[in-house]
C-alpha cells in the first residue's frame, strides 16, 4: 500500500475543487508536508492559510501549469526547498464546452497545455528523484470522457485520452523498475465543483466532490491502477470494446444520455 503517512505530496490545481479536499485528506492522513500548485493565487493563499493554522505543513506556490518555464522554475524551488516529492497528484485540468469547430487555435493550445502537456512535464521534473530512491507515486486525474466520445468536449475528450494512454505507458515503464514505482489513473464521470455546471445526466450521476476525493485517495493508498467513478463506469471499456460503433452510440449517447449531457453546460472552466 502506499501510505500517505510522513510523505511529501504536490497536488497541481489544490485550491480549489477535489484538489483542495485531497489535500487535506492527505494531510489528515499524516502526510509530511503538502505543496500546492494553482494558478489563482488568492485561493491558494487562503486555503495555504486555512491549512497551516490548523497546524499542517503546507507550501502553496503560485504555478500556470500551462507554462513550461513556470513549471521547471517551481519543481527547482520544491525540490531545493522542501525535497523530493513522494506522491504527485496532477490534478489541475480545464475545460471550454463548445462545439469543435467554434474553438480557436489558442483554445486547442490552452487546453492541450494544461490537461495533457503539463502532466508530463510536471512528472518528469519529480520522476528522477522517484526513480533514484526506487518509490513513488504518481496519480494522474484525467476522466470519464478519456474514454468515451461527447459533443461539445472534442478537445477536451482529446487531452484526456492522450493522458489514459501516456499514464498507463509510464505505469508499465515504471513496475518494470520497481515494485514501489505506482501509477494510478482517475477516470471519473461529471463532479460537481463548479467546473461542469450546467451538464445534465438522466442516468449517470453526478458525483459529489468529498466522495469523489475520498474515493481516490483510498484508490492511491490501496495502489490501484485505476479509480473509476461511478461503477457504472468500468463498464466503458466493455461497451466501447464489444459492441459495434452505431450500437455503442445508442447505448452510450441515447440510453444514457451522455451525448446531450453538454447541451447547457455553463460551467467556469477549472478543476
Amino acid at each position: 500500500m502506499s501510505a500517505l503517512r510522513d510523505k511529501t505530496v504536490l497536488i497541481t490545481g489544490g485550491a480549489a475543487g477535489i484538489g483542495k479536499i485531497m489535500g487535506e485528506l492527505c494531510l489528515q492522513e499524516g502526510a509530511k508536508q503538502l505543496i500546492i500548485w494553482d494558478v489563482d493565487k488568492p485561493a491558494l493563499l487562503k486555503v495555504g492559510e486555512e491549512l497551516t493554522g490548523k497546524g499542517y505543513q503546507v507550501h502553496a506556490y503560485h504555478v500556470d501549469v500551462s507554462k513550461l518555464d513556470e513549471v521547471t522554475k517551481a519543481a527547482a524551488e520544491v525540490r531545493e526547498n522542501q525535497g523530493e516529492i513522494d506522491i504527485l497528484f496532477n490534478n489541475a485540468g480545464v475545460i471550454i464546452g463548445k462545439q469543435f469547430h467554434e474553438h480557436t487555435h489558442r483554445d486547442i493550445d490552452f487546453i492541450m497545455r494544461i490537461n495533457t502537456d503539463a502532466l508530463m512535464h510536471i512528472a518528469l521534473e519529480f520522476l528522477p528523484g522517484m526513480i533514484s530512491r526506487g518509490s513513488g507515486h504518481i496519480v494522474n486525474v484525467a476522466s470519464a470522457a478519456g474514454m468515451t466520445p461527447n459533443p461539445k468536449m472534442a478537445v477536451y475528450v482529446a487531452s484526456k485520452w492522450a493522458v489514459i494512454g501516456w499514464s498507463e505507458s509510464l505505469r508499465l515503464e515504471l513496475e518494470a523498475r520497481s515494485k514501489n514505482l505506482r501509477v494510478t489513473t482517475v477516470t471519473p464521470f461529471y463532479i460537481n465543483t463548479g467546473m461542469f455546471d450546467g451538464v445534465h445526466s438522466p442516468i449517470v450521476p453526478i458525483l459529489n466532490p468529498h466522495k469523489a476525493a475520498r474515493k481516490i485517495i483510498s484508490g492511491v493508498k490501496q495502489n490501484k491502477i485505476f479509480v473509476r467513478m461511478p461503477g457504472i463506469v468500468y463498464l466503458l471499456p466493455f461497451v466501447k470494446g464489444i459492441l459495434p460503433q452505431r450500437w455503442a452510440d445508442t447505448v452510450i449517447g441515447k440510453w444514457f444520455g451522455i451525448y446531450k449531457s453538454m447541451e447547457r453546460f455553463k460551467g467556469k472552466g477549472g478543476e
